[in-house]
């Protein structure tokens, strides 16, 4: 049985359209003003948007950062239940092979781990930690298993590579128009400061900040999008937080270099004061890069506003507070770097974006969700809500207001940075593939997300 999404306003980054649309198993068959029900169950919208799904194209569901690494609080099961609930149909999660180990092994293990326990679709960026003649052989055999974006680290000694190695990977993920994604900061800098302020005693979460101040991070942007012109590689640059790294992306940008920025909602709206909250409350807000100043914070969004960022997405990272980033209680270097996020993204941005007129709800939705899809080979099956594309659908109510609880969160974690937030606007309903899977912020119909093979792109 078909259904008929009726008197809604359907949003793409072009505009808004009052029309009627009709879905057929996992497709989008219609859209048109005053469609006739025929043998379609009508559902009334009137008062909402319509969105495409929204695509988060940065989690850690499945954390394997290597030795000394702890799990996350979260998993496929959980932080898929908690994206889809609140809108997000579907996630780039980073699958991290083992030192040693191929990267069919780590694709192998992500669908084991993802296949079935998925509330959402899903796929991945296959992190490349070390590089030798079997790992560049390998990248072909990626693509052609539909997985067209891969992960490099500038930082973490158990996951970086060098330049020169960062550089043959990206040549040879050129060969096939993939995309490169790389986690920017000088690691040798980073360990400098971290070895300094514990020698000197200096062990607060207030520290974890000053070991990665915003020159280590621009360093490494500005290294890499060399190393990038060099390959002739368009490379994405992931959860950018400071405004000297939009200023070099600037520079870059101004010698024609094709490049993607992605922001994350904690770098819009948390700030490093936050580090110095009593009890050691600040180490819930311990990430990589970690929260920076209301300048930065303004230069992001002045980045949003004129296309300088391109995607906001979340790098959904849960450890919880008691057990896990309590471990780092009398040294902040042993505080598991992280936050969640997944669940709260939407509303975040539709509250602290669109309601204060920073964008349009046209933005948003490049912004989540349409940009995304044509930036990692997602579109038009997904970001989209046209015909021939998957019934990928957030139901969205303008109209009700909410406050972010720990209390009420689906994510398995015990804690949100975003407590006590209050929001404006929510999903009221949700369809992935035609199927209406959440109500009211809550999953209805569990574990129904697949694989999306991406097409391999050649010359």
């Amino acid at each position: 049985m078909s259904i008929l999404l009726k008197g809604g306003v359907v949003v793409s980054v072009h505009g808004r359209r009052q029309v009627d649309v009709r879905i057929n198993g996992e497709k989008i068959v219609e859209v048109g003003t005053n469609l006739k029900a025929k043998d379609s169950v009508e559902e009334d919208v009137s008062g909402c948007f319509l969105l495409p799904g929204f695509i988060d194209a940065h989690t850690h569901l499945e954390l394997n950062n290597g030795k000394g690494s702890m799990g996350t609080a979260d998993n496929f099961y959980t932080g898929s239940k908690a994206a889809v609930a609140k809108g997000t149909t579907a996630v780039i999660d980073m699958a991290t092979p083992s030192k040693g180990s191929s990267l069919k092994e780590c694709l192998a293990t992500w669908n084991h781990l993802a296949s079935g326990n998925s509330s959402c679709d899903y796929t991945y960026h296959m992190s490349i930690i070390e590089w030798n003649p079997s790992i560049k052989k390998e990248i072909r055999e990626m693509l052609e298993a539909g997985i067209t974006s891969f992960k490099m680290y500038m930082a973490y000694d158990n996951l970086r590579t060098t330049d020169g190695e960062i550089f043959e990977a990206m040549r040879e993920i050129q060969k096939y128009q993939g995309m490169l994604g790389i986690h920017c900061e000088n690691g040798d800098m980073v360990n400098e400061m971290i070895a300094k302020f514990v020698a000197e005693g200096k062990l607060s979460p207030h520290y974890h900040p000053l070991t990665r101040p915003d020159s280590v991070e621009a360093e490494a942007v500005e290294r890499y999008l060399m190393i990038a012109d060099l390959a002739d590689l368009p490379v994405n640059i992931v959860h950018l937080s400071t405004k000297r790294s939009l200023e070099a992306v600037k520079r870059a940008r101004a010698h024609n270099q094709k490049v993607y920025v992605e922001t994350c909602p904690q770098y819009l709206v948390l700030d490093d004061h936050l580090y110095d909250e009593p009890d050691f409350e600040g180490a819930k807000y311990v990430c990589s890069p970690p929260l920076r100043s209301i300048s930065d914070q303004n230069a992001l969004w002045e980045g949003v506003i004129n296309g300088q960022v391109n995607t906001i997405s979340t790098d959904h990272c849960s450890f919880d507070f008691d057990g896990q980033k309590t471990i780092g209680k009398d040294d902040f270097s042993k505080i598991p770097n992280g936050m969640p996020g997944v669940e709260t993204r939407p509303e975040l941005i539709y509250t602290y974006g669109v309601t204060t007129g920073k964008i349009s709800l046209e933005r948003m939705v490049g912004l989540l969700s349409e940009d995304i899809a044509k930036q990692f080979a997602l579109y038009p099956q997904k970001g989209v809500i046209q015909v021939g594309s998957d019934a990928d659908i957030v139901v969205w109510d303008p109209q009700t207001v909410g406050v972010i609880s720990a209390t009420t969160q689906l994510q398995n974690v015990d804690y949100t940075p975003y407590d006590g937030m209050q929001t404006k606007g929510s999903a009221k309903s949700v369809y992935l593939r035609g199927q209406k899977v959440a109500e009211q912020g809550q999953v209805i119909v569990e574990n129904q997300g697949k694989f999306i093979f991406r097409e391999i792109v050649t010359n």
